[in-house]
């Protein structure tokens, strides 16, 4: 157990991730201190131990997981390296918080679940995009009923980047959790599992659009897509979403959501702010950090008791901002409770189970039910 009420904190990998979206949100959570880094090669501009001084250095995993000092480890490095490094992460009876994307299966997700229950340990994916404020929005707009029964949603995140990645993000096939649908895709399906639950069926496309032709997602590098146009359905509301990612997209205001209900139609462009601020050099604790300026905010169209449709800006929620996530583990740490938990395990594991429909529907060209 962590005396007083710490947890001390491990970080597995130092990139971008590590960086900007874990070891200052671990800072400024009460109940969670940064211990200790691994960092299989410091180099000059992007060292670990130089930038952090005080805490212990690792170059490989193992001294890590075996030191009783260290209660908490966060992984953060490319996805095909997760599964067994939470694995043994548990095994060696360590909490343990796991970048997304999760891990390349479903079968793998509910494994490490059954771990984690087994070793009473708190296992929680960092989904954190299910505090962008304009999913927030969203989900305010639902909750509270101004759209009525929603009859189509529409979520995207497209982009004009005509160049292929060089991270892993463009390196790692599908079967080792890269790629498009398993990086973007698995932001957008999370996010409509937690508004609308599983779907009845899935369909899906995949495709090249920088070469510019239909992909089947096979093992072979030429069948990878770098874009996906999806359709999940909900049989018994008679809802279809559309889930669309796009790497040709020339707009000056990248569509998000588009949403239709009984009663009203919300439509939301842009991105929420908080990663590029955050890549900006921007602290979390900054007064602006996670706010959108007022020309960004969505319009809401709404039927008025005269019947009329009339049309507003919709302001987008204040934030939470991904503070949020950190604060959520750390409560399920302090009370053990998987309830507790922001993101568990076996809610990443039925988003996977939806990402493997739709691979199995872009090879097979029918729907599938996840």
């Amino acid at each position: 157990m962590a005396p007083s009420n710490k947890f001390n904190v491990g970080i597995i990998g130092y990139g971008l991730s590590a960086k900007v979206f874990q070891i200052p949100f671990v800072a400024l959570t009460d109940s969670l201190v940064l211990h200790s880094i691994v960092q299989r090669s410091p180099s000059p501009g992007n060292s670990a131990p130089e930038d952090h001084p005080s805490v212990k250095h690792f170059t490989s995993i193992e001294p890590m997981l075996a030191d009783p000092d260290v209660h908490v480890i966060i992984i953060s490095t490319p996805p095909h390296t997760h599964f067994e490094t939470a694995r043994d992460a548990l095994r060696n009876g360590k909490h343990v918080l796991v970048e997304k994307p999760f891990v390349p299966t479903s079968a793998q997700a509910e494994e490490l679940a059954a771990l984690a229950a087994e070793k009473k340990r708190v296992l929680c994916v960092y989904q954190n995009r299910r505090w962008d404020s304009d999913f927030l929005t969203v989900q305010k707009l639902i909750r509270e009923g101004t759209l009525g029964r929603i009859v189509e949603f529409e979520t995207h995140f497209d982009r004009f980047r005509l160049e292929k990645p060089t991270t892993w993000k463009g390196q790692l096939s599908m079967d080792q959790a890269g790629g498009v649908l398993y990086d973007l895709g698995t932001h957008l399906l999370d996010q409509v599992f937690v508004l609308f639950g599983m779907p009845s069926s899935v369909s899906a496309k995949f495709l090249d659009q920088r070469e510019g032709k239909i992909v089947t997602g096979g093992s072979d590098e030429s069948q990878q897509p770098d874009s996906i146009a999806a359709v999940l359905t909900y049989a018994d509301t008679g809802l279809v979403v559309h889930v669309r990612i796009s790497v040709v997209s020339v707009e000056t205001k990248q569509p998000r959501f588009r949403i239709r209900g009984t009663k009203g139609s919300y439509q939301k462009a842009f991105l929420d702010p908080q990663e590029d601020q955050l890549r900006g050099g921007m602290a979390a604790t900054d007064a602006r950090f996670g706010k959108e300026d007022e020309s960004r905010f969505g319009r809401l169209c709404y039927v008025t008791e005269e019947g009329k449709i009339e049309e507003k800006v919709y302001p987008t929620v204040e934030p939470e901002t991904y503070i949020k996530i950190l604060k959520g583990f750390a409560k399920a740490l302090e009370t053990g409770n998987e309830d507790d938990i922001p993101v568990p395990a076996s809610q990443a594991a039925k988003v996977l189970r939806i990402i493997e429909a739709l691979r199995e529907s872009a090879k097979t060209g029918r729907d599938v039910a996840p």
